[in-house]
């Protein structure tokens, strides 16, 4: 039996360690299913998944030059995930981005300066408000020999 990659297999789990699961493939043959190919889903112990005996369905994804077989049992599985979005020239804007546009949109009335105006400078007035307390705060506090000074 040759193993290629791209092929599915029918295969047995025969470990499983943090990082993934080995799986027998028949013939001699074994390969691993990192942790990040045994589902679509993230988990973090394979165990929660597979356990040792089970049979599986796996796809085989490289052979490396030393003979290990890289393997992955989310893309044996043919069902399409629903996170799966169109190409990007089909795809229709968002809610929020459409209110976004709509947003730019409005903001080309630039008759609003004395609104900006009147933003600007409470803006100011509380920022001047908060350093003067910041100030009042850290200024005794500074110095290193002899404590605070009074």
């Amino acid at each position: 039996m040759s193993v290629e990659a791209g092929q599915k297999l029918q295969g047995k789990v025969t470990g499983i360690t943090n990082f993934g699961a080995f799986i027998d493939l028949g013939k001699g043959k074994s390969g691993l299913v990192h942790i990040s190919q045994v589902s679509n889903n993230f988990i973090e112990n394979v165990n929660e998944v597979l356990n040792v005996g089970d049979e599986v369905k796996v796809k085989v994804l490289s052979i490396s030059d030393a003979g290990k077989i890289s393997l992955s049992i989310k893309q044996a599985e043919e069902v399409p995930t629903k996170k799966q979005l169109p190409a990007k020239e089909k795809r229709e804007p968002r809610k929020f981005e459409r209110s976004r546009e709509k947003k730019n949109v409005s903001k080309q009335n630039f008759d609003n300066k004395q609104d900006f105006d009147s933003l600007m400078n409470s803006f100011l007035k509380t920022s001047d408000e908060r350093l003067a307390s910041l100030r009042r705060n850290t200024e005794g506090k500074r110095g290193g020999r002899g404590g605070r000074r009074g």
